[in-house]
């Protein structure tokens, strides 16, 4: 192994030692798992003390499950082209060669502020923007997870800016974005009316994962949940924030009942509109299965990818690629480490 290998071999274990203190031993308990069990989790292959509590391992067998550093290994299967996924700004730019995503209206990076055709743009032009389209998402380009997404809209009544729907003067809008770096300013579509339907207050995605067959070399479906938010995720679906997810049958496209990772339930209805979730056809689903593999084939270099992708009036959109997905909304109807998942790992080396 030559001095450059050993020492990307050497950074990644790093990172993977600090991932393990930051984001598994002081991992929040939303569950409130007993001190001891949660102890047990982390030190039982990486599992967070909400996955122990989540998988019920009181009575089910954790070496049937992927644990949540399993998942951090995997995050390096598409490596040197995880680039590619983890820029939000970069892929968007790949992807809109062959498919619709959302546009880019404006990008603070390191201070300055510039439109997508290199023009450079004041603070004042944002909400000159946002009285023009109504709407737009503020995003940070460099976390996931929905973390620091909001929902900015216009409210012409009132002649105001709003965040999540609150408002708030136009001297704060600005100095929102002002103590704001590294942020993009993105296009809110409007999402299908039979995600309306279920829950119309947050924009409603699917967690889409195709990846490339050890056997066939391949790309396939592997699995799809539809995420939905309530009114603890106002504005987006996360399901890392209490949103709920549910399965969707590959063959048919119909939703199971609903789950979260913040508790046990089920949803066969949504808890805060009360429309029924389970039984719902998601339109257009086999040819969102035919475009999304054809989507694939354009990036033969990437082994896994997890889309987001909101389902419009008009089609589909890719809200944005992840070069992995956390497997608790996987796991949630069974765990993975002996299926196909766990083969796909083990076949990567993530796991043994």
């Amino acid at each position: 192994m030559d001095f450059f290998k050993f020492s990307r071999w050497a950074i990644k274990k790093m990172k993977l030692v600090l991932l393990y203190f930051r984001r598994i031993l002081f991992a929040k308990n939303h569950f409130k798992c007993p001190f001891y069990k949660k102890i047990r989790a982390n030190l039982s292959g990486g599992f967070l003390a909400d996955q122990w509590m989540l998988y019920d391992f009181d009575h089910n067998d954790r070496h049937e499950y992927l644990s949540e550093f399993d998942w951090y290994r995997s995050r390096y299967i598409n490596e040197p082209f995880d680039f590619v996924c983890n820029n939000k700004i970069a892929s968007a730019e790949i992807l809109k060669q062959y498919v619709r995503v959302p546009e880019s209206y404006m990008i603070k990076n390191r201070g300055f502020l510039s439109s997508f055709q290199s023009v450079a743009m004041e603070y004042e032009d944002a909400l000159t923007l946002l009285k023009e389209k109504g709407s737009y998402f503020f995003k940070p380009y460099g976390k996931g997870k929905g973390t620091g997404v909001v929902i900015m809209t216009y409210d012409y009544e009132k002649d105001t800016p709003c965040i999540d729907l609150k408002p708030i003067t136009k001297e704060e809008f600005i100095n929102y974005l002002k103590k704001h770096d590294d942020w993009f300013l993105s296009e809110a579509m409007k999402q299908h009316h039979f995600l309306d339907e279920i829950y119309d207050k947050t924009v409603n995605t699917i967690r889409f994962i195709t990846l490339k067959d050890p056997k066939t070399h391949q790309f396939k479906v592997f699995f799809a949940v539809q995420r939905i938010g309530t009114k603890e995720t106002i504005p987006v679906d996360n399901g890392s924030r209490g949103g709920l997810v549910a399965n969707i049958d590959l063959e048919t496209g119909v939703l199971s009942e609903a789950r979260c990772l913040h508790n046990r339930n089920v949803y066969k209805v949504h808890p805060d509109s009360g429309a029924p979730i389970e039984g719902v056809q998601v339109p257009g689903w086999q040819k969102l299965k035919e475009d999304m593999l054809v989507l694939a084939d354009k990036l033969p270099y990437m082994h896994f990818i997890a889309w987001d992708i909101l389902i419009t009036e008009e089609g589909h959109c890719i809200i944005e690629a992840n070069t992995s997905s956390g497997v608790n909304i996987i796991q949630l109807w069974g765990g993975q480490r002996h299926k196909e998942l766990g083969d796909f790992y083990r076949y990567h080396g993530v796991i043994k």
